[in-house]
C-alpha cells in the first residue's frame, strides 16, 4: 500500500488554477470523515483557529496552519463521501472538494481539490496542500506535524516546475 502522496497543479482553459491531491490513508472511511470534519481533529493538522460551527450552508472564519485567514461557507457535507466548501480571502474565492472512498475496512482514498486560483497562486496552493495531506497523514499515525514553512519552502519549486 502507498501512502505517498499524489499532487498535481493545473492552469484551466479559463485561466484558472486548480490543485489537486490525491492519497490513501491507512484508516476507515468514517475515521477520516472525522478527521477532515471535526474541528477538534482539524486542529491537529489543518486549522489553527477556527470562528463558529461548521456545518451545512453556515460560513465560519478559519485560519490554516499555512496562515490562510478566511471565511468557509459549508456547501455540500455527504458524510462520509463528500464535502464542498467555498472559501474567501483577500477577495479571492476558491471552491474546495473533498471526497473520500473507502478502499476496503482499513483504508480509504482522500483526494481534495481546491479550484479558483489565480495562475501565480497555483503553485504554491499546490505545495501548500501536499504539506496538510502529509500532516494529516503524521496525525492519523499518532505523530505532531513538523513545521508547515520549511516544508513549503521545499515543495514549492517543483510544483512551480510541473507548471512549465
Amino acid at each position: 500500500m502507498t501512502t505517498e502522496t499524489s499532487g498535481t497543479v493545473r492552469i484551466e482553459e479559463d485561466g484558472t488554477g486548480t490543485v489537486r491531491m490525491d492519497r490513501v490513508y491507512p484508516t476507515g472511511i468514517d475515521d477520516l470523515w472525522d478527521a477532515v470534519t471535526v474541528p477538534e481533529r482539524l486542529a491537529r493538522w489543518l486549522v489553527v483557529r477556527l470562528d463558529g460551527v461548521p456545518a451545512l450552508g453556515e460560513t465560519v472564519h478559519a485560519v490554516f496552519t499555512s496562515h490562510w485567514d478566511g471565511s468557509v461557507r459549508v456547501d455540500v457535507c455527504d458524510r462520509p463521501e463528500r464535502l464542498l466548501v467555498t472559501m474567501t480571502s483577500d477577495g479571492e474565492t476558491t471552491v474546495t472538494e473533498a471526497r473520500l472512498t473507502a478502499v476496503d475496512d482499513d483504508r480509504t482514498r482522500l483526494v481534495i481539490e481546491e479550484r479558483g486560483f489565480t495562475a501565480d497562486e497555483v503553485a504554491d496552493h499546490g505545495a501548500g496542500w501536499q504539506v496538510h495531506v502529509e500532516d494529516l497523514g503524521t496525525v492519523l499515525a499518532g505523530g505532531e506535524p513538523e513545521p508547515w514553512l520549511p516544508r513549503w519552502r521545499a515543495l514549492q519549486p517543483g510544483y512551480v516546475a510541473s507548471l512549465s
